[in-house]
């Protein structure tokens, strides 16, 4: 599965979900949805303004975890 960090990155820069959609021009509800990680895709445009803007790589915003890893935490 693919884990969104963008909560994490938002904490850590103070950031509010209206910060990132004024600033970015994205959607309101397609930050919440990769916020709270209830998406299920985004667009390549999408992470490329997310990663623009919040000086990240895609590496950073987006891993890919084994489902086995998340059942032992």
């Amino acid at each position: 599965m693919i884990k969104c960090h963008l909560s994490t990155i938002m904490g850590s820069k103070k950031l509010k979900v209206s910060d990132v959609v004024r600033a970015s021009g994205i959607n309101r509800n397609t930050i919440t949805r990769l916020y709270h990680e209830t998406n299920n895709r985004i667009d390549f445009d999408t992470l490329d303004i997310l990663c623009k803007y919040l000086n990240c790589t895609v590496g950073e915003l987006l891993e890919r975890v084994d489902e086995s890893d998340l059942a032992e935490k």
